[in-house]
C-alpha cells in the first residue's frame, strides 16, 4: 500500500499550527495539517481559542475579536497559500527514522497513513478537571469548561467558576453577561491572575469570591445542582447551590502521542532547544502550548509557529540530499 508522503506534516491547528502552515505553505513546503477532531477534548481544531470569547490582546484588532472568528481567519489564510487541512486526529507517530510515520485511525495498522520529511508538533494543551466522582457524567449537564459554549444556558441563574488565574476570571467576567451572580471559588486567599484581570473582576458587581475553599463534591446525579466546598483552613464543609459550575484551573500539554519518543520537561511539556523549535530528533519541531510552559498566549504561540516553519524549511534545505 502506498503511503501519502509530504515535506512537512503539522499536527495540530491552533494559532501555532496554523501560523506554521501559513509560513510553510508560502515556502512551498506544501504542508499537510492534521487539525484534529471536534469531538476530541485533546486536539480541538483551532485550539483553545475556539473556546474563547473576546480576544482583546491580539495585535491588529483594536476592538477585539472573537476567538473562533480569529481562528477561522488563520485557517482561511493557510488554505489561501496552499496548505492542505484534514479534519482528523493523529493516533500514532513513529519518529525513529525518516521519513517519519503518522497514523490516522487504527494505530496498530502496519503502515502509516502519511509520511513526512519533517514534523511540526502543535498539539497544544487541554483543560484540567477536578477529578471528582461523576465529573464526566455531569459535563454538559450543568458542568462545563467553556463559558463561550455554555454561558447562554445560564441566563439569570447563579453559577460558579472554580479557579484563581486569568482563565478563571476571564470566564467569570464573560459569564456575568448571562448569570445573575457568579461566585469564584478559589482554594487560596489571593488570586494568581494578572492585576488587570483582578481589577476587572473586583469591580464587577455580579462577581463574588469564596476564598480558601476547594470543591470536593458535585451535587446531582444526572444534572448538577451545586457543589460541596471544604474550607482549606478549618476543614469545614458546606453545600452551595448553583445552576452551573465552570472549571478553569489550568491546562496540561497534549503530549501523549509522543510518549517515549521525545523528551519532556518535568512538568510534561515538550523539550525544545533554547531559542528554537527544534526537538532532540532531527527534523521534528514543536511550537505553541505543547512546549511553552511560561507565556502560553495566542500571540506567542503564533510566533513560535512561525519559528517552527522557518526551522523546518532551513532543515530541509540543509538536508535535501
Amino acid at each position: 500500500m502506498s503511503v501519502d508522503a509530504h515535506k512537512t506534516i503539522i499536527i495540530g491547528s491552533g494559532p501555532a499550527g496554523l501560523t506554521a502552515a501559513i509560513y510553510a505553505a508560502r515556502a512551498n513546503l506544501e504542508p499537510l495539517v492534521l487539525e484534529g477532531e471536534p469531538s476530541s477534548t485533546s486536539d480541538q481544531p483551532g485550539g483553545q481559542l475556539m473556546l474563547t470569547t473576546d480576544v482583546e490582546n491580539y495585535p491588529g484588532f483594536p476592538d477585539g475579536v472573537m476567538g473562533p472568528e480569529l481562528m477561522q481567519m488563520f485557517r482561511d489564510q493557510a488554505q489561501r497559500f496552499g496548505a492542505e487541512l484534514v479534519t482528523v486526529r493523529a493516533s500514532r507517530v513513529d519518529l525513529s527514522s525518516r521519513p517519519f510515520g503518522v497514523w490516522v485511525g487504527d494505530p496498530e495498522a502496519s503502515e502509516p497513513t502519511y509520511r513526512g520529511e519533517t514534523i511540526i508538533i502543535s498539539t497544544g494543551a487541554q483543560s484540567l478537571m477536578l477529578g471528582l466522582p461523576n465529573e464526566n457524567e455531569l459535563v454538559g449537564h450543568g458542568l462545563s469548561t467553556c463559558a463561550t459554549c455554555d454561558g447562554f444556558f445560564f441566563r439569570d441563574l447563579e453559577i460558579a467558576v472554580v479557579g484563581g488565574g486569568d482563565s478563571a476570571l476571564e470566564e467569570a467576567i464573560f459569564l456575568t453577561k448571562f448569570a445573575s451572580k457568579v461566585t469564584v471559588i478559589h482554594r487560596r486567599d489571593e488570586l494568581r491572575a494578572s492585576k488587570i484581570m483582578q481589577d476587572r473582576a473586583f469591580a464587577n458587581p455580579k462577581i463574588e469570591f469564596r476564598w480558601n475553599s476547594r470543591v470536593v463534591e458535585y451535587c446531582g446525579d444526572t444534572k448538577l445542582s451545586g457543589v460541596v466546598v471544604e474550607d482549606t483552613s478549618t476543614g469545614e464543609r458546606e453545600e452551595l447551590s448553583f445552576a452551573g459550575v465552570f472549571v478553569a484551573i489550568g491546562h496540561k500539554p497534549n503530549t501523549w502521542l509522543f510518549d517515549g519518543q521525545l523528551p519532556l520537561k518535568d512538568n510534561g511539556y515538550l523539550l525544545t532547544e533554547p531559542d528554537s523549535s527544534r526537538t532532540l530528533i532531527d527534523g521534528v519541531f514543536a511550537c505553541g502550548d505543547v512546549q511553552d510552559d511560561y507565556y502560553r498566549q495566542a500571540i506567542t504561540a503564533a510566533g513560535s509557529g512561525c519559528q517552527a516553519a522557518i526551522d523546518a524549511e532551513r532543515w530541509l534545505e540543509a538536508n535535501e540530499d
